[in-house]
């Protein structure tokens, strides 16, 4: 069999350079892991949307390193060849520079290849430190979700001419700093096109148009199991949630009506055995009074 060859932080540089798309999409577990991997991404992210299309939560701010962790670890056992990214979850690096590099280290330790975090010049330091200690990192601007609630909403980012220089900024800073790539979260496409045309590292676009290094996508959104929103920039290439349900709806319906499980899907005993088991309840039954008790 041959050996299976890894995507690293390298492989998003050189697709830069050669032109070529890099394809990323979040995943949370052992099975849709196994299942985007094969189909051949370049990379998944264990994306603190898991708050959201997996535990329930409003927001992506209640997420905690313990749920991160739980999860890469799972997704780890089901990515055999894509880049293994791992979100830092909030006020996970937001409250100094020690306790950031122990919570990005524990992430490699579990397995991952790199973290993302959110945010812009602030970082910068933090994200050269990180590197400096052998941890890639992936920044993340635009709309930077666990910063939501200071700008009050999911609008689009970097709109005004000031605004967008500033995001570019921020990439050039990060990039200088020493991430491998940048998520550009929804802003103008022609704000992605110059921040990817001048910034030396690949960007990584969710709904900032077709001109990014590549794209990632919320795996429950282009499935459409997560059904509570669909934003303007997801394609849902697959109705799962719809399946599911109709799935599961059969099921229902089968159990009460006694048409499942059916005689294929069950184990008889082998005659003699059977001859042998009726016998010993005969027994067993004789063994017994009328009132229930041994005579």
């Amino acid at each position: 069999m041959d050996e299976i060859k890894r995507v690293t932080t390298e492989t998003f540089r050189r697709k830069k350079t050669a032109g070529e798309k890099i394809v990323m999409v979040t995943a949370y577990d052992f099975p849709f892991a196994r299942l985007v991997d094969e189909a051949g991404v370049d990379g998944i992210l264990v994306g603190d949307s898991l708050g959201m299309v997996v535990l329930g939560y409003e927001t992506t701010i209640p997420v905690t390193m313990e749920e991160i962790l739980h999860h890469t670890r799972a997704v780890l056992r089901g990515a055999r060849r894509a880049l293994v990214v791992a979100d830092l979850p909030f006020l996970s690096y937001q409250t100094g520079e020690e306790e950031a590099l122990r919570n990005a280290g524990s992430l490699l330790k579990a397995g991952a290849a790199a973290v993302k975090l959110e945010g812009g010049r602030e970082y910068a330091g933090m994200v050269k430190r990180m590197v400096t200690a052998g941890i890639p990192v992936m920044g993340h601007l635009g709309l930077t979700p666990q910063s939501i609630h200071e700008f009050g909403g999911y609008g689009l980012r970097a709109k005004e001419a000031a605004s967008a220089v500033k995001l570019l900024e921020d990439a050039l800073a990060l990039a200088e700093a020493g991430v491998f790539a940048i998520v550009l979260e929804k802003i103008p496409r022609e704000v992605a096109a110059e921040v990817t045309a001048r910034c030396p590292v690949p960007t990584i676009g969710i709904g900032s148009g077709p001109d990014c290094d590549g794209q990632v996508l919320v795996l429950h959104d282009l499935l459409g199991l997560y059904e509570e929103f669909k934003p303007r920039f997801v394609k849902r290439y697959a109705e799962l949630g719809a399946a599911v349900r109709e799935a599961v709806g059969r099921y229902v319906s089968e159990v009460r009506g006694g048409e499942f499980p059916g005689p294929e899907h069950a184990w008889g005993m082998e005659p003699d055995q059977l001859a042998t088991f009726r016998a010993q309840l005969d027994q067993m039954e004789g063994g017994t009074n009328d009132t229930g008790q041994d005579r």
